[in-house]
């Protein structure tokens, strides 16, 4: 039984993705097509979610019984990814129609690892594809692809079919190796964790609640990390494999999650691979920063809604876009104004490292509210440390960020002087 209601939740799969694919057929070259992908996918995106990827019961009362029998997986969680699949695919394909997007000596920029002779991902994402490489075959290949299927990283559809005639060559056996012993060094180090840290269980017993000021915010700390470390894992647990098959994705996780003291960084270093979705096919279709006071409210909307249809993900979403709003503000200014002397320049870095700080503190209060404690905890969290014996605590965390924060500045500038021409 738990065999045909897997077997009825793949058909309905291919059904839907043989409908997108004859609806994009038909309207790719027509002005109006985005609205239609989007309207389209996102309506079947919260259709999969309302109805919990549907049931047996749809087709009449003697059928119910076998919704008992569904099994553990849900097929409607992971095709949160197909949906992406599915709107790059059509996005690549109406660009390629109208050739107006594809032009590879404005839109590609040419690295220094392009200049070695290897095509990078850059380069085979804005390569158009000629029309006649988008068939059937190829966009049910790049929706089902076996190592990315579940949880990614995504990529692009114009960079999946570029690299199936060709395979990558940015990457050498030696680093392909290295990438795998790296992540069950990885795994090692989340077991260890596991082991002998116990942030996670405080959280979800709720005795957090109990915990001192400075223990609460060990606590949160630490579920920000264990949740860096799990989605590390994960996502480059399937790009490994990837690789092997010789097809190169983003890395999701380039930088340690405390190595970042903005929320632009972070978002480009946290699932890299949507940060670029995201700016490729909606931010830039949006007005990109034209508008980008308005746009970030409406991906960081989608993003929740994409994850979940959850409160707590609305929350964290738009309390992330109310923490953006100063950090772009205060970027807008200083790349208006220029600074010449030396006491300027000191100046701006000690608002640049105060901006991070606060930057850092918004940005665990918006996640741990999202993904951990929800808003009610949030709440809880925020009294306890304006108590008397939780200010005192706040002013060492904050002192700390801003010192953690200007550690960081100095590792950027060495790294800047490293990479630097001589």
């Amino acid at each position: 039984m738990e065999l045909a209601s897997f077997t009825f939740s793949r058909l309905q799969q291919p059904t839907s993705f043989l409908l997108r694919f004859i609806l994009m057929q038909v309207f790719a070259r027509t002005k109006y097509f985005p609205f239609m992908l989007w309207t389209f996918n996102i309506i079947f995106l919260f259709c999969n979610r309302i109805y919990e990827g549907y049931s047996f019961s749809i087709f009449g009362q003697q059928f119910e019984f076998l919704d008992n029998f569904r099994g553990t997986f849900r097929w409607h969680i992971c095709f949160n990814f197909v949906v992406l699949r599915m709107i790059s695919f059509g996005y690549d394909y109406h660009w390629s129609q109208l050739d107006s997007h594809f032009d590879q000596e404005k839109h590609v920029t040419r690295c220094c690892l392009c200049k070695l002779g290897k095509t990078c991902y850059v380069v085979r994402q804005e390569r158009g594809l000629a029309s006649d490489s988008c068939s059937f075959s190829l966009y049910l290949c790049y929706l089902v692809y076996a190592p990315l299927y579940l949880a990614g990283p995504i990529i692009s559809f114009n960079a999946f079919a570029s690299q199936l005639d060709m395979p990558q060559n940015t990457h050498s056996f030696k680093d392909v190796a290295w990438y795998g012993v790296r992540w069950l060094f990885s795994f090692l180090l989340i077991e260890l964790m596991t082991h002998l840290f116990y942030y996670n269980a405080f959280v979800i017993s709720g005795l957090w609640r109990e915990l001192s000021p400075v223990e609460i915010f060990i606590v949160g700390y630490g579920v920000l990390n264990f949740m860096w470390l799990k989605f590390l894992l994960l996502w480059r647990y399937f790009r490994f494999w990837s690789l092997v098959n010789g097809i190169e994705t983003v890395e999701n996780m380039p930088n340690c999650i405390n190595n970042c003291y903005s929320l632009e960084t972070f978002w480009k270093t946290w699932h890299a691979s949507f940060n670029r979705w995201l700016i490729r096919y909606m931010y830039i279709p949006l007005g990109g920063s034209r508008r980008k006071f308005l746009n970030v409210w409406v991906v960081f909307t989608f993003v929740a809604m994409w994850h979940d249809l959850e409160w707590k993900l609305l929350s964290w979403a738009w309390l992330t876009c109310l923490f953006f709003m100063p950090e772009m503000l205060l970027k807008s200014a200083s790349n208006a104004y220029k600074v010449e002397s030396a006491f300027g320049e000191f100046l701006l870095r000690e608002l640049k490292a105060l901006s991070g700080a606060v930057t850092i503190t918004c940005l665990m209060i918006a996640n741990l509210a999202g993904y951990v404690v929800g808003p009610s905890g949030i709440n809880w969290m925020v009294s306890s440390f304006l108590k008397r014996e939780g200010v005192p605590v706040l002013g060492g965390v904050f002192f700390s960020l801003y010192v953690g924060t200007k550690l960081m500045f100095h590792i950027q500038d060495l790294r800047s002087r490293v990479h630097s021409p001589k």
